[in-house]
């Protein structure tokens, strides 16, 4: 077995050429073989076996720098980089991250977990290279789906306006996540499948090899002949060399000995170059090869039949809302879906089935799809935006400026919120209440169960007063029988799920559960604890917060979400602001740090959002109150 003697890039570099492509395949048995168990981003990673051998038998990591865009098409890097021993402990806690990490090998030398940021990365690297003086290389891997992100193509106008050396890979596999949408989208298609142009393109390279080095009025009009000879043959005007970048391919893939060839041309080319590689993504697994959507990540599976392991039980929130959607745009043909390359994961596609003509993808693209919403809204539709909370992190100046600020009737189907488990920190939702709900004119929901979900979603398309937010998890739900039709709740009131005088739990979301659990503990202790559930999280209900100062009970806000800045922190606010002294009102959230890659059970855990640590902090709170008072 080759790969039983490979702990680092030198390693590699000690096989012959000849060997790569029984150690591809030894590559991809291997990650069949542990993420059967493990679940993870397994078609990314079959797709890019052979690119990242040749990058790293090429190129001399750490010191030649290699960014991956987002990160989960990694794992060949990490096995080559001396991790293979770890793939056991892949997106458990404290084991192998799904993403590069930086603490994790010095090889790692960028991480995200957002796309479209490699080229920008590069880009700063580079520049810091040429002022210290330095001769490494520097190398972004970016996916075709990637390039579609607005800071992408920042960061390709910056390249080649500063013409500083780097070199681009394009992984061309047709797929982000879901299938690749847009203009750009079908300009790499023409590029793929023109024949002729790749023919007559490898002809005039040879032709121009042999030219002789000339100098002067003669050099300057073979390079103008050699200009209008490219755009002669290139579809579309090569968008890339427009853009300033040395334009190389398309190039298999899969063949390692072309790719280590190309690499040695790019090398060789002064300024950027973008090196234009076309792979298959789930390659060598037939069923991530058929299906790579649905293989782009995902839990453990049966590697002979290919069938998902999935948990038994109630449904996703992310099913109930896509349902329930359905539903509500049978009866509101104003109902549009809008997605930023995410309809599988957010639920849609069973809408995109039903309303084909009410259904946007834009792609990698969260900005453009947050202000087309706002303009779909201001021409009367009804435009629900589903995103992950951690997507809409990069819409929040769209968010603010074009929504908020406009009061515009955008319905924000904020899913993930909250912890996610297994990818860690990069894509948790707990910083969504925090920077959306000092914004004028939104309305923040979370529900504490599914039906409470189709309630909210009823809701916000009956809301026409500006815009208007629901955020859910990324867990199973509780298993509560549904409302026969969806109803709206009225806006801005809480309810109390449980009834009790010796504190108060106000919660959201699966936190009420926790709360009510929590209480339940408690009362084996003779202690009986009030649940409230905070259903709306702006506005708050000021009658129950004043009614509950009146009462003077201790207070535990529970949320799984940042405390600073979270729900806790509006009602602490509230008192404040309503010059009401002397409640005791204790804080239970995501605390002030980065929370890594674990189940969603343990990193609860890790925050003390369990039912155990809950009643504890009820019992400290009470005690407080009480030597306060004496």
């Amino acid at each position: 077995m080759l790969l039983e003697r490979i702990d680092s890039p030198a390693d590699l570099k000690r096989l012959a050429t000849s060997d790569l492509p029984q150690l591809a395949e030894e590559i991809r048995h291997f990650l069949i073989q542990k993420l059967s168990a493990t679940g993870g981003h397994l078609a990314p990673n079959l797709g890019v076996v052979e690119l990242t051998l040749a990058l790293h038998y090429f190129y001399d990591s750490p010191s030649d720098k290699l960014i991956f865009d987002v990160g989960h098409q990694a794992y060949v890097h990490k096995i080559l980089t001396g991790r293979k021993g770890r793939f056991d402990t892949l997106r458990q806690k404290d084991g192998l991250c799904g993403f590069v990490k930086r603490n994790e090998s010095e090889h790692d030398v960028w991480e995200a977990g957002h796309s479209s940021t490699s080229l920008s990365a590069a880009m700063g690297m580079a520049i810091a290279r040429d002022l210290k003086g330095g001769s490494n290389r520097v190398i972004a891997i970016i996916g075709d789906g990637a390039l579609t992100g607005g800071m992408a193509l920042e960061a390709l106008n910056h390249i080649g306006h500063e013409k500083s050396k780097l070199t681009v890979i394009l992984n061309d596999n047709e797929m982000s996540i879901a299938p690749n949408v847009g203009a750009l989208h079908n300009y790499l298609g023409k590029v793929r499948s023109d024949k002729t142009y790749r023919k007559a393109k490898d002809e005039l390279d040879w032709l121009l090899r042999k030219v002789p080095a000339i100098g002067g009025k003669l050099a300057k009009t073979a390079e103008r002949v050699k200009d209008s000879l490219k755009y002669m043959i290139t579809p579309d005007g090569m968008l890339f060399e427009e853009f300033g970048l040395h334009y190389i391919g398309p190039v298999d893939g899969h063949d390692v000995n072309k790719l280590l060839e190309t690499l040695k041309h790019a090398e060789s080319v002064q300024g950027p170059v973008l090196v234009h590689v076309l792979t298959t993504k789930g390659k060598g697994y037939s069923p991530a090869e058929a299906d790579s959507h649905k293989w782009h990540g995902g839990g453990p599976y049966k590697i002979e039949s290919g069938q998902m392991l999935k948990p038994v039980g109630p449904p996703m929130y992310t099913e109930v809302f896509g349902n329930v959607l359905i539903e509500l745009a049978e009866k509101d043909e104003r109902i549009v879906a809008v997605t930023p390359a995410m309809p599988g994961g957010s639920g849609l596609l069973p809408f995109a089935e039903r309303f084909p003509n009410r259904m946007f993808d834009v792609g990698i693209a969260e900005q453009h799809a947050a202000t087309m919403s706002s303009a779909l809204a201001m021409e009367g539709m009804k435009p629900v935006f589903a995103v992950y909370s951690t997507f809409l992190q990069r819409a929040y100046d769209q968010v603010v400026h074009d929504i908020c600020r406009q009061n515009l009737n955008v319905i924000f189907a904020i899913d993930r919120a909250g912890f996610v488990g297994a990818d860690g920190e990069t894509h948790h939702g707990v910083y969504d209440i925090a920077f959306l709900r000092h914004i004028p004119n939104i309305v923040l929901m979370m529900p504490k169960d599914e039906n409470e979900l189709r309630n909210m979603m009823k809701t916000a398309v009956d809301y026409n007063d500006g815009p208007i937010a629901i955020r859910y998890p990324r867990v199973q739900g509780t298993g509560v029988a549904f409302d026969a039709e969806p109803t709206p709740i009225p806006l801005g009131t809480w309810e109390t799920v449980r009834e009790g005088d010796y504190a108060a739990i106000i919660a959201i979301g699966p936190m009420v559960q926790a709360a009510e659990e929590a209480a339940e503990l408690l009362k084996r202790e003779g202690l009986n604890v009030r649940v409230i559930n905070a259903r709306f999280i702006k506005p708050l209900d000021e009658a129950m917060l004043s009614s509950l100062a009146k009462e003077r009970l201790p207070l535990l806000v529970l949320e799984e979400g940042s405390t600073l800045g979270g729900l806790g922190s509006s009602i602490l606010e509230y008192y404040a602001l309503n010059g009401i002294f002397g409640m005791t009102v204790r804080l239970a959230g995501v605390p002030d740090h980065f929370v890594e890659h674990a189940s969603v059970k343990e990193q609860r855990a890790e925050a003390g959002l369990t039912p155990d640590a809950v009643a504890q902090q009820i019992r400290e709170t009470v005690v407080r109150k009480r030597q306060h008072a004496t």
